[in-house]
């Protein structure tokens, strides 16, 4: 069964060929059928044609290569507003933005912030929420989302 990562370098050349950018995949294995979810995007926005394009070949690339067995669906969509964050650099993106994080184990006696990224500094998230800050080690990391502002 293939991973995340080894996804990403079979798909990366044919979303990069359709002038997109492979911002992140999620694998939902246990879901029935079996769920790869790929986000792309690009600099003037991504539409249905570039999703349509970018899906006929990784699933092209996921028959030929047969890496995750069974039956599986593929959904290919642009990240939206309340973006997913899947690697370390992209949150240098949305440093001063209000942000989603859950982590993969209790830190400071919680799982679940929400609140403005203020920085990042040795691999650790500064958050600040309600006058606190709080330095969340990247590595603890389970999920991040922007959170939408629509003033």
């Amino acid at each position: 069964m293939a991973t995340a990562a080894q996804l990403e370098v079979l798909f990366e050349p044919a979303v990069r060929a359709h002038g997109c950018e492979l911002w992140g995949i999620d694998l939902l294995l246990n879901a029935n059928p079996r769920m790869v979810r790929v986000y792309i995007d690009k600099e003037d926005g991504v539409n249905v044609d570039d999703c349509a394009n970018v899906s006929r070949q990784i699933s092209a690339n996921l028959d030929v290569e047969e890496v995750i067995p069974g039956e599986y669906r593929l959904e290919v969509s642009s990240p939206g507003m309340d973006r997913p964050l899947f690697k370390l650099e992209q949150f240098h993106e949305y440093i001063g933005y209000e942000l989603q994080v859950k982590l993969r184990m209790a830190f400071d006696g919680r799982r679940k912030f929400k609140g403005i990224l203020r920085g990042i500094e040795n691999d650790e998230l500064m958050v600040h929420i309600d006058d606190e800050e709080f330095v969340l080690p990247y590595e603890l990391v389970d999920s991040a989302r922007v959170v939408p502002n629509f003033e």
